[in-house]
């Protein structure tokens, strides 16, 4: 057992100094004192001036940029053919840190032999394929690639890696793909699929993304609501995927944040079980991300779990730190 004490015992030669008569007691080395600093408007920081003092943070507990990633296997299936990816970090600059997150959600096609093998291989390539072109170069400060291209350029090395695998194993496998890059304050989206974006603000909740689902094409046609869609029995039928054909058109999205307070990014084994206005409730609620993902998926198999359920919830900065 190590016994702690209040104070450290000296040395025998500096308590003999100390101690030592005609000596002059040791006194503190006297340093210059380090000039203060505060957080600049631009995100950098400044000296202080003389009549100015630092003062404590007074924003405690508030909604802030974080991010939760999590996957469940359901009620029914056997195996989790979802994978979930996030990533978020903070590219230094001179005036300050710009905010860079990724996050992934790819849904193995159900039924398919090799569904689980084809989202893992999404997300790795996806994430491989941003990490190499965006953020190794930012770090550099060699940045110059349109993020447009450089989304749907990912999703399609992601299409054509799952494609010579199927090929090479002689296995159908295909997934879908929703990927989302936050960059300062917007987001750059690349989709296939039914896996779905939703952008929350403090009063709506809103589907970002289409669903390539013969259901989906109903809805936009007005021949079905998407109420009906839950129980119609084409609900899981996909008219494009990733890594079933050799090449694949791949939707792209760029949305400021403005007003957001969340992104919300799942499969249909989450939105198909849970009705948009408890998922806008949920995420009103919960002040930490991962809260949400907890809640949301519980409330995905008390729905039944029919379906694996993969979620990455994302909180955006309140307005000055001020309620959610």
């Amino acid at each position: 057992m190590i016994e702690q004490h209040a104070g450290a015992a000296e040395a025998p030669d500096q308590q003999a100094d100390r101690e030592a008569p005609g000596t002059a007691p040791l006194r503190p080395r006297e340093t210059a004192p380090l000039p203060a600093i505060e957080q600049a408007e631009d995100g950098g920081t400044r000296q202080l001036g003389a009549s100015r003092l630092p003062s404590p943070t007074a924003l405690r507990s508030s909604r802030q940029l974080a991010v939760a990633a999590q996957r469940d296997i359901g009620r029914v299936r056997q195996i989790n053919q979802d994978s979930v990816m996030a990533l978020l970090t903070f590219v230094p600059r001179e005036s300050g840190s710009v905010p860079l997150g990724l996050f992934v959600v790819a849904d193995g096609m159900g039924g398919h032999e090799g569904g689980e093998v084809a989202s893992r291989l999404a997300v790795r390539s996806v994430t491989h394929y941003v990490l190499e072109h965006l953020l190794l170069p930012a770090l550099d400060e060699q940045f110059g690639e349109a993020l447009q291209p450089l989304m749907i350029a990912a999703v399609q090395e992601a299409n054509a890696t799952i494609y010579a695998q199927g090929a090479a194993f002689n296995i159908d496998m295909g997934t879908t793909c929703t990927a989302a890059l936050l960059l300062g304050n917007a987001i750059y989206v690349a989709h296939i699929g039914d896996s779905r974006l939703y952008v929350r603000t403090a009063s709506t909740l809103v589907q970002a993304t289409e669903d390539h689902s013969t259901v989906g094409r109903l809805i936009k046609l007005g021949q079905l609501s998407p109420a009906e869609s839950r129980e119609h029995p084409l609900r899981s039928q996909l008219y494009r995927t990733v890594g079933q054909q050799p090449q694949v058109v791949v939707d792209f999205i760029y949305q400021p944040l403005g007003e957001a307070t969340h992104l919300l990014l799942c499969s249909d084994g989450l939105w198909s079980m849970v009705e948009d206005t408890i998922l806008d409730e949920v995420l009103g609620e919960n002040l930490w991300p991962q809260d949400a993902c907890h809640e949301l998926i519980a409330r995905a198999n008390l729905a039944g779990g029919e379906d694996n359920i993969g979620v990455v919830i994302v909180s955006l900065p309140s307005a000055e730190g001020a309620g959610q």
